[in-house]
């Protein structure tokens, strides 16, 4: 049996993260939707530290979706510490921010990002958005979760 796949959202606003799980479980029922909000936690989610050593509770995800601008440590340096790491690289990060920054673009492509998306002010522009990231994540062909 195929395990289902597994979204880490890095997101500090809550209304945010509300909406894009709601999203997310209406597009991809199958998938498992985990949450943390702040780049430290990321880190600890990431790199199996502290409270997420156990890896059926804290699975490796196949896909993250990071905000930039995070409380403890920005979403630029998560980025990094992924692409950084040899056995994270290979994880698609979308960046989802609301940030139309040249600067901040540039930047997460110089890390690695996968995609920069910016959050939409409309709901049916942000459902929209999260389904076609969804099928993007589809059409990967995921490394085997020993």
């Amino acid at each position: 049996m195929e395990k289902s796949r597994t979204i880490l959202l890095i997101e500090d606003d809550e209304a945010h993260a509300a909406l894009i799980t709601r999203i997310l479980e209406e597009v991809n029922p199958e998938a498992e939707i985990r949450l943390v909000c702040d780049g430290e936690e990321a880190i600890e989610y990431l790199f199996q530290q502290g409270k997420y050593t156990d890896q059926e509770k804290s699975p490796r995800p196949d896909l993250v979706l990071l905000d930039l601008r995070l409380p403890k440590l920005d979403g630029q340096e998560v980025l990094k510490a992924i692409k950084q790491s040899e056995t994270l690289k290979a994880i698609p990060v979308a960046v989802l921010t609301s940030s139309e920054s040249e600067y901040d673009i540039d930047t997460a492509y110089r890390n690695q990002a996968n995609s920069y998306l910016v959050k939409p002010l409309g709901f049916a522009e942000f459902y929209e958005m999260i389904r076609r990231l969804t099928s993007w994540l589809a059409k990967f062909r995921l490394p085997r979760k020993d």
